[in-house]
């Protein structure tokens, strides 16, 4: 049973990662198919990630009420169908409605599977969070190598995302009888009290910073490669796949990093590891030595989200699904803002300049870390025994 949740998880984490790949990866093809400009297309993602956002802190009490499995059941085809939608939308009003639902159902998926995650860490009794965020991280590479096969074979955005959302529908339904049911406290806690610990709140704010690094990192990291170390765009197109290669890499030894250095260690490790990654990356001579200073931020900052939310787990007893879906509310947030403020940074001085960003957000987030309470009460080890296997038949 608990092999079969826990790969029902991964497994949903990949396939978010595969749609989100895809979609990302087709923007271009977006931007003819619709002849839209850098605004437009820029209108486009604001409204996918502020209806995500909406989607996750609007829902947040229903999210706890019926539990992150019956959510799931919903939402992951949901978003497949949605991703559907896109390639039928016929004009720009059309698509931005299209988003927006794609976005919702997104938004929900993301808590909850986060949700499930720490489910199944829970009944686990040891960490598993960083593994499931590698599922994303495979997903989304392979959405990726899917994006650019299907612009390869010259299909239209429309056709490649009608594809794909059609034949991720079945696997998510299928996705559905894999989840463990939530723990029966955590509803009857959701209804009573509304405001969340204030740790709550600091976990989703070191989240923002860590998904505010991991957004700038990909968004600039190939054109601070072209634009400031003249790297032909073949050579600067390798930085993203570099840093998505070394984050995967990274959230599959994270678990057993964080079982031998401690929650407070890893993380503490995590962030001075990023900000020496982006000291390579900023003084680098040549494309190579940035490349790799590139891989070792992915590396090092790959372990932090994951283990926040981890934390979110545990960190409001029997209100697991409201923790994670305010700390992922706040992250997005971050990845959202990142890009956009390096940007304006980038605007007046250049995209170098505009990276540095990074080293304070890293230092920032050592300092926060210090100051999260890394009580019993937050240590999986400490969580309630899982249920029996027949008990979670039963449920």
């Amino acid at each position: 049973m608990l092999f079969r949740a826990r790969w029902g998880t991964f497994s949903t984490f990949a396939l978010a990662g595969l749609l989100s790949g895809v979609w990302v990866t087709r923007m271009p093809a977006l931007k003819d198919t619709f002849d839209l400009g850098a605004g437009s297309v820029g209108v486009v993602l604001l409204v996918w990630g502020l209806a995500a956002i909406a989607a996750m802190q609007g829902l947040r009490a229903f999210i706890t009420r019926i539990g992150s499995r019956a959510v799931l059941r919903v939402s992951t085809p949901a978003t497949a169908a949605a991703v559907a939608l896109l390639g039928l939308a016929p004009n720009f009003g059309t698509l931005l409605g299209a988003v927006a639902l794609f976005g919702m159902a997104f938004g929900l998926t993301d808590v909850s599977m986060n949700a499930q995650g720490s489910v199944v860490e829970r009944a686990e009794r040891r960490p598993m969070m960083n593994r499931m965020h590698a599922g994303w991280c495979v997903g989304a590479m392979s959405g990726g190598l899917l994006g650019a096969a299907t612009a390869a074979l010259g299909w239209s955005f429309g056709a490649a995302v009608l594809t794909v959302g059609i034949v991720a529908l079945p696997l998510a339904l299928a996705l559905g009888g894999t989840y463990l049911p939530d723990p029966p406290a955590e509803a009857a806690a959701g209804a009573g009290r509304r405001r969340l610990p204030g740790v709550v709140y600091l976990i989703g704010a070191i989240t923002f910073l860590a998904f505010m690094a991991e957004g700038a990192v990909a968004d600039w990291s190939g054109l601070l490669l072209h634009d400031d170390l003249g790297a032909t765009q073949a050579v600067a197109a390798l930085a993203y796949p570099a840093f998505e290669a070394a984050m995967l890499l990274g959230r599959l030894i994270g678990d057993r990093a964080r079982v031998v250095l401690g929650s407070r260690g890893l993380l503490t490790a995590a962030g001075t590891g990023t900000f020496a990654g982006m000291l390579v990356v900023l003084f680098a001579p040549g494309v190579p030595v940035a490349l790799a200073g590139f891989f070792l931020t992915g590396l090092m900052v790959s372990v932090i989200v994951p283990t926040m939310i981890s934390l979110a787990g545990t960190a409001a007893p029997g209100r697991s699904a409201a923790s994670v879906a305010q700390v992922g509310a706040m992250g997005y947030g971050g990845l959202l803002l990142g890009p956009v403020l390096i940007g304006g940074i980038a605007e007046g001085t250049s995209v170098h300049a505009g990276m540095a960003i990074v080293l304070v957000l890293s230092v920032a987030i050592v300092l926060a870390v210090r100051r999260v309470p890394m009580r019993a009460s937050a240590d999986i080890a400490a969580a309630p025994a899982p249920r029996s296997d027949a008990e979670l038949q039963a449920a």
